[in-house]
């Protein structure tokens, strides 16, 4: 006799479909998995055999043959446990072979039968719902993510027992409720940009940052704000919408970040790598492609403090990410792309001693500063929209500078600034990330405008790339003012924010 249930194994960040096979026969005792399964999965025997025996439950005697299809994907994890426990009982006539159709389940066992929390349950539950799947069980942990996917009934358990009486039709487990897995939750940010003190111009830089989703590299002394500023930028970004938050959650479900949190991901992720980070760590990759740091900052903020101590191939292996928004990881077996559309914020000091221009300057000539500033290479710097000088502060403005604005009143600006870019490029679409098409579209100028571009383009030396990403800029000045069209005085701020080389 032979029963099946369905689950799923990740791939990335998708979940594949798998098949979960058992065949009971006479013999004797034994229990054989195939199905190309890791060392995890192979492991699982001895749980499930254990977890089915303390849950008072019987596990067959006799030769016990599972098959995980399809036999050529590598099954990993240890989301196979539960599918192949219920499996297991079906077969031997202790739930109802029928009452696996048209469900999915995922779910690690203890010895003692508990349900463990896997990775990838928002995954699956989206890979299910297209495939026409009724139901899921999965982790209690894990059910108010995968709720959020509509048209499937979501059973969080914590014990196998509660998987198999669902299973037996027990109607006191009831299905997660949707709505509540779907409310956005106010996220309350420790920090505040009333804390900063002066800095006005790296202010005003951060919130057109913010407005239109530009990439940004301040240049400072140690102690100067740097650092402060970055770890305040994600509190003046709109919060995330359900589809947005739904897509942050696929990363951080697939990679395995909790972080304590129940459902979905709904703060702007802030991420802010060592300089020690290795090329797979921030782009992702491995033996089995997984989400980067620059995956995990998806609508978010990757921070890279002493930008210039990065390896140079990692800040190098950036450029597709800042460009396109993804990230394609190519293999062997198979190539993945990962969501990467965040928003880089850098820092460094402007030489390796950290204060050029300052009484306290040690390095010995002008070279050396050439040399660490020529760590990032010109291309990286081309894809970065604002370059700031972030100054230490006088003594006076440590001492006497009024509280600035708060986090909430900048906020409100950037979603304004944000609604017009919605209404103008559709929903998700920013300023930093406008194609060369719309840019031509929305950033039309007058001969006022394009006589002082040309003079720009002819002093800076602009790319082609440069003069299209000061017109992002300046559009979202523009929007900043509520204004329709791009004027001169948008196009010379968006100018002082190139890079000096430029």
């Amino acid at each position: 006799m032979v029963a099946q249930a369905e689950a799923a194994t990740l791939v990335g960040i998708e979940a594949v479909p798998v098949m979960v096979e058992v065949d009971l026969r006479r013999g004797a005792p034994d229990f054989h998995l195939v199905g190309l399964p890791d060392k995890a999965v192979m492991e699982c025997r001895e749980r499930v055999r254990s977890a089915i025996q303390n849950s008072d439950l019987t596990f067959p005697n006799g030769k016990v043959v599972c098959n995980l299809a399809p036999g050529d994907v590598r099954k990993e994890g240890t989301s196979l446990d539960l599918p192949i426990a219920l499996t297991i009982l079906a077969v031997s006539g202790q739930v109802p072979a029928s009452e696996l159709a048209h469900t999915v389940i995922l779910g690690e066992l203890g010895l003692d039968g508990r349900v463990r929390p896997v990775n990838g349950c928002l995954n699956a539950a989206i890979a299910a719902s297209q495939r026409g799947v009724r139901r899921l069980i999965v982790p209690k942990e894990d059910a108010p993510e995968a709720a959020v996917v509509p048209g499937l009934d979501v059973y969080g358990v914590d014990t196998l027992l509660a998987a198999v009486e669902i299973l037996n039709g027990d109607l006191s487990h009831q299905p997660v409720d949707a709505a509540l897995a779907t409310a956005g939750e106010d996220t309350q940010w420790p920090v505040d940009f009333s804390d900063v003190k002066g800095q006005s111009h790296a202010l005003r830089a951060l919130e057109v940052a913010a407005a239109g989703n530009h990439n940004v590299l301040m240049t400072g002394p140690p102690g100067s704000g740097k650092t402060m500023l970055a770890r305040r930028l994600p509190t003046i970004l709109p919060p995330l919408g359900l589809e947005e938050a739904v897509e942050v959650t696929r990363v951080y479900s697939a990679a395995g970040e909790r972080n304590g949190r129940n459902g979905l991901v709904w703060a702007r992720p802030f991420r802010s790598p060592h300089h020690t980070t290795s090329y797979a760590a921030l782009v992702g990759g491995g033996k089995t492609p997984k989400p980067g740091e620059v995956s995990l900052a998806h609508f978010g903020v990757l921070f890279l403090d002493e930008m210039p101590e990065f390896d140079r191939d990692v800040l190098e292996a950036l450029r597709q990410p800042l460009e396109d928004g993804i990230v394609t990881v190519s293999r062997v077996s198979a190539t993945q792309e990962f969501p990467a559309r965040c928003l880089l914020v850098g820092a460094m000091n402007p030489c390796p001693c950290g204060f050029r221009g300052y009484p306290e300057a040690k390095c010995v000539g002008a070279s050396a500063c050439e040399r660490y500033a020529g760590r990032l290479s010109g291309p990286l710097m081309d894809r970065i929209d604002l370059h700031i000088t972030v100054p230490r502060l006088r003594p006076n403005e440590l001492t006497d500078a009024p509280p600035g604005e708060t986090s909430a009143v900048i906020r409100a600006r950037v979603q304004s600034a944000r609604a017009r870019q919605t209404a103008r490029l559709g929903p998700g679409g920013t300023n930093g990330h406008m194609s060369p098409r719309q840019v031509r579209e929305t950033a039309e100028l007058d001969e006022t405008e394009r006589a002082f571009m040309t003079k720009a383009a002819s002093r800076l030396s602009l790319s082609g790339r440069g003069y299209d990403r000061i017109l992002k800029v300046a559009r979202t000045l523009a929007d900043l003012a509520d204004e329709d069209r791009i004027r001169v005085e948008h196009l010379a701020e968006a100018v002082q924010f190139r890079a000096p080389q430029e």
